[in-house]
């Protein structure tokens, strides 16, 4: 019987990103984008120390000088670099639309595997990819008026619009060589202790960027602020510790681009907790497109 280890990882990395984007939604909104990254790094590095010193015995990463780089790289280029773009992105052309740019992320991480790592997609496997991103941009186009360039309520000009798409695509280059990285990296190494070498860059950069910002005071003041520190705590738990180290598991046992579009659910895994919730009306485009992202991921599993 194959071996689904990768496959099944990434899936439930798609509910930990769940139920960290709606934890990270409300405190965002409180502390900005700058302070919220690196807490939540920091909070991610508290419990990947515990868990290592518990587990693995040891408080600091166990990894040979080539892991160190691969993966400190990978920090930098997927949590620093990635992240700045995107949320930069969010300003200039929306959240919904920056949403459905970084919805490209799993067949850039295809093709970056491939030219890198030299992994191949058979068939079947390009087929369920295609079909698990149209559902995707069903989900996400909802909200989104291209025709008129609209996000919302928001009239998008053409100069931030190219240039919000282009730090968008920024974003998904990011995050998409960030995971390549990783796998080049980790090798055979505890994805746990792997992901912790990646916060690590991850703090030490977003630390260089705050200082470069001169935001040290809106940090202050987001540690404050207990509502949100609150929903942080539980965003990091899933986030930077369990969600992003099983996304190494993910990889090290099946190809980056089966489990990019596998992480990429988020959106659809969304959408029953928001209609339990009542935040937002479910409209049946949205349906329709979950059923046919349901359908792309079953084909991983033939």
């Amino acid at each position: 019987m194959q071996n689904y280890t990768g496959e099944i990882a990434a899936l439930i990395v798609a509910l930990c990103w769940t139920v960290t984007a709606m934890a990270f939604e409300s405190a965002g909104k409180r502390v900005g984008a700058l302070s919220l990254n690196l807490i939540r790094l920091i909070m991610g590095l508290v419990f990947l120390g515990i868990y290592n010193a518990i587990v693995n015995g040891n408080l600091i990463p166990v990894a040979t000088s080539y892991q160190w780089f691969w993966l400190v790289l990978s920090g930098l280029v997927g949590f620093v670099l990635g992240d700045l773009f995107l949320f930069r992105s969010f300003i200039l052309i929306g959240a919904r639309i920056a949403m459905l740019i970084m919805a490209l992320v799993p067949p850039i991480t295809a093709l970056i595997g491939w030219l890198t790592l030299g992994e191949r997609l058979n068939g079947l496997e390009f087929l369920g990819m295609g079909i698990t991103i149209l559902g995707i941009f069903m989900v996400l186009s909802v909200k989104v008026d291209l025709g008129s360039l609209k996000s919302g309520k928001k009239t998008l000009k053409a100069g931030p619009l190219v240039l919000g798409i282009i730090l968008a695509l920024g974003g998904a280059i990011g995050q998409a060589a960030g995971l390549v990285l990783s796998k080049k990296g980790m090798q055979d190494m505890d994805p746990f202790m792997a992901t912790q070498i990646r916060i690590i860059a991850g703090v030490v950069g977003f630390t260089l960027v705050i200082t470069f910002f001169r935001r040290w005071k809106n940090f202050m003041g987001a540690l404050k602020d207990l509502k949100a520190m609150k929903a942080m705590t539980l965003g990091s738990f899933f986030g930077p510790f369990l969600g992003v180290s099983l996304s190494l598991l993910a990889v090290q046992y099946t190809n980056t681009g089966i489990a990019a579009t596998l992480m990429a659910l988020t959106p659809v895994l969304i959408i029953p907790p928001t209609l339990i919730m009542g935040k937002e009306k479910i409209k049946l485009i949205e349906v329709v497109g979950a059923i046919i992202s349901m359908g792309g991921v079953l084909l991983f599993f033939l």
